[in-house]
Order: C-alpha cells, then structure tokens, then sequence
C-alpha cells in the first residue's frame, strides 16, 4: 500500500526539480512533498506538481521510458495539477519541436517563437525568450493575491497556440501576445517558471496548494 502524500513532484528525469521542491515546503511548510517517479506514489498524492526543462521529444521520451504517461493522465483528470514550462506544453496534442504528440489533454499545438521578431524600436529579440515578463491575467483562484501584469520569471523558445479562448487564463508579450497560462477544471498550467518568479511565483504555488477545484 502506498501512503498519501500532500504533493507530489512528477520526477522523469528533466529539469532541475528541487528548485520546485523548496519553493514548495516553502510556501507549505506543514505539507509532505516529495520529488517522484513512482507512479504509485503519483496516483495516491492530494495534488500533483507537473514541471519540466528541456526539449520536449525528450521530455516525453523519458516520461514513457518510466512509466509514467497514465499515472500523469489520471492526475490531471482528477485531481488539483500545476504543469510548469515543459509541463505546460506536453499537456497539449502537438510540438513542432521534434514535430511529437503532446498528452492531448488540452486543445492547441506548441509553437517556435519566429527568429527574425523584432521590438517596437526595431531591435532584434532573442530566442530562447529568457528573463522577467509581464503577465496579464483573467480571474481563477491561483491568482488571488497577485497583481495584474506582475512580472514572471521565463526561460522558453517554443509558446502554446490554442484556439479554445476558453483554456487561457493569462498571456504574455514577446513581442506579440502569447498563452503563458492555461487552465481546465481542476489542472492550471504555467509557463514562466513560478519557482524562480520571487515573491508573487511563491504566491501563485502557495494559492495551487490550497485550491479546492
């Protein structure tokens, strides 16, 4: 038998998760989290944490080669679930990068940022678009507390393109706008990377911890 954990940390192999870890115990300081790849341990947690680096054909690669695509399908059907960067862009049906299917939870593909985009003064941007951006956002329970067009930490060079306007719960501009939060029921997904977002990142994971969807 599996014991229940408060949140679990999906671990298959990508990204830096102990960042996500201590900005958890941070914010919930009495909660047991722990960093996973069991999926027993997945399938018995209050709420599950979905956060991700890299290129997303690896990303999805891993996840398989431990066995943990239906223990992450389930969790986002069922119960409170926080997809961070790449856990964001695997919740949906298709990447051009690697041109690989995403979990298809969500409705919409993942797009690269174009390499000729250029600001409002004709300077040239750069991708991956990394640093602190402003997000813009509608109302839901993970942004109680936060204000409109606080700044987020970003480290990305794909985006989410969705034609369900019902899915986006916040964009951002880069230079264009795109979506950099999604949500359904009970799964929110971001993708600036709260953990490394200071006080209000805390706020938001804070917030995911004590969401009743």
């Amino acid at each position: 038998m599996v014991a229940t954990v408060d949140v679990a940390v999906v671990d298959y192999g990508m990204g830096n998760l102990r960042s996500v870890e201590q900005a958890l115990r941070r914010v919930a300081p009495a909660a047991e989290i722990v960093v996973t790849d069991d999926s027993g341990t997945i399938a018995n947690a209050d709420r599950v944490v979905f956060p991700g680096q890299g290129a997303m054909p690896d990303c999805m690669r891993e996840m398989d080669a431990r066995g943990l695509r239906d223990a992450v399908l389930q969790a986002a059907r069922s119960k409170p679930f926080l997809g961070i960067c790449i856990g964001l862009q695997m919740l949906f049906e298709h990447s051009s990068e690697g041109d690989i299917a995403g979990l298809g939870i969500l409705h919409g593909q993942v797009v690269r940022f174009a390499s000729n985009m250029r600001d409002a003064q004709g300077n040239k941007l750069k991708v991956p678009h990394m640093g602190w951006n402003q997000v813009h956002h509608v109302k839901h329970p993970l942004w109680n507390g936060i204000e409109q067009d606080a700044r987020f930490y970003f480290v990305h060079s794909y985006y989410v393109e969705t034609q369900d306007a019902s899915l986006v719960q916040a964009t951002s501009q880069y230079p264009h706008s795109f979506v950099c939060a999604a949500a359904r029921d009970n799964l929110f997904a971001v993708q600036f990377h709260p953990e490394k977002s200071q006080a209000d990142g805390l706020k938001l994971l804070q917030n995911f911890v004590q969401w009743n969807p």
